[in-house]
């Protein structure tokens, strides 16, 4: 495994033992929107070390895992760093536009920074196939993946879907391709249309997000 990846792993794994067992830590660092907004910004990424339970810590990290090692080999380690920490920093942001006027929203988990690693992988990679340890004799183009997570993530927050922060989900999306764009903009040409069809549905989102979470 990359250095880079396990490190990260170690770090999300120890913070969130920690913040399992101690509730002061747990409430100091997870995002929390009428926190942030009094100047409590470090918690925009603090919060992306912390975690639920061992089910959300475990399958964050298995997703890290899974889409993490090609990115960093692809763009070296201070590179990887950069798309993690700013897809971390995406998610959060949209997340506290999303929810702005609710001073009582709560987040944690490591979603945005790691839907950012996904993104990355995707347009190195477009055509690679993954399965799952959940679904072993299925795998899946890494553009139908792109899709489909975007899509879901779009359907979660219009439907509110659970415990889960589906807007870090894509706002850490967004960063991930963005931040990938700039570093590598040759990646257009591994499959420009697939690239272009993923950012016609998060530009349609951001300008048109109200509008269809309202439908």
């Amino acid at each position: 495994m990359n250095k880079i990846i396990l490190g990260l792993i170690l770090v999300n794994v120890l913070t969130s033992i920690k913040g399992f067992d101690d509730e002061a830590f747990f409430n100091k660092f997870k995002f929390q929107v009428g926190k942030i907004l009094q100047g409590e910004k470090i918690r925009m990424f603090t919060s992306g070390f912390l975690h639920a339970d061992w089910a959300h810590l475990g399958f964050n990290m298995y997703a890290l895992y899974l889409f993490g090692g090609g990115v960093a080999v692809s763009f070296g380690n201070i590179n990887f760093m950069c798309i993690y920490l700013v897809s971390l920093l995406f998610g959060g942001l949209y997340s506290l536009y999303r929810n702005k006027d609710n001073y009582y929203y709560s987040a944690i988990g490591a979603s945005g920074a790691v839907s950012g690693v996904m993104f990355a992988s995707i347009l190195l990679f477009p055509n690679k196939s993954y399965s799952f340890i959940f679904f072993p004799f299925f795998s899946f183009p890494a553009y139908a993946l792109g899709i489909g997570y975007l899509l879901y993530s779009i359907y979660g927050m219009k439907k509110q879907i659970g415990n889960i922060g589906h807007s870090a989900h894509l706002g850490g999306a967004i960063g991930g391709y963005a931040i990938t764009l700039l570093l590598r903009p040759n990646v257009i040409q591994n499959n420009p249309k697939m690239l272009l069809l993923l950012g016609g549905i998060i530009l349609v989102f951001l300008l048109f997000g109200n509008k269809i979470e309202n439908l």
